[in-house]
């Protein structure tokens, strides 16, 4: 009997469960220090810029910029359908976080840095949903 491929899944910790529930409910969650207001990402026990431990999730925006991207022609194995687009994504609150760009064509000429994104999510399993962008359409 063949199985379907399997993703990587992420392991959720206590650190990072808030994170992960957000993508389940379809918000993406960043962590934001009660001492000095900065938002990071990813999830860690203290503050990246002040080493405050008082963190709080706070629900973003979704939206973002391309900051760098790279096609990825030949997948890691069958579970990712090559080609796909692998993106850092300078998110509008701050933090910067690496991703999938979806629903275009990865030699699409829309494709490029600095290319307005907002996200979305897509499951990864029955457990998992993850956050990934698309490009919004320059006014």
């Amino acid at each position: 009997m063949m199985t379907e491929p399997q993703k990587i899944q992420p392991r959720p910790t206590a650190v990072s469960a808030p994170y992960f529930e957000g993508c389940r409910q379809g918000v993406l969650r960043l962590q934001q220090c009660a001492a000095c207001g900065r938002q990071q990402f990813y999830p860690r026990i203290v503050c990246s810029h002040c080493g405050a431990d008082d963190l709080q999730w706070h629900a973003a925006s979704g939206a973002g910029r391309i900051a760098s991207y790279t096609v990825v022609r030949r997948g890691v194995s069958a579970a990712y359908e090559a080609p796909y687009v692998v993106a850092l994504i300078d998110l509008a609150e701050g933090p910067r976080m690496m991703s999938q760009i979806v629903h275009i064509d990865a030699d699409d000429a829309r494709l490029r840095i600095g290319a307005s994104v907002c996200v979305e999510f897509q499951a990864w399993s029955e457990d998992i949903d993850l956050p990934v962008f698309k490009l919004l359409e320059e006014q």
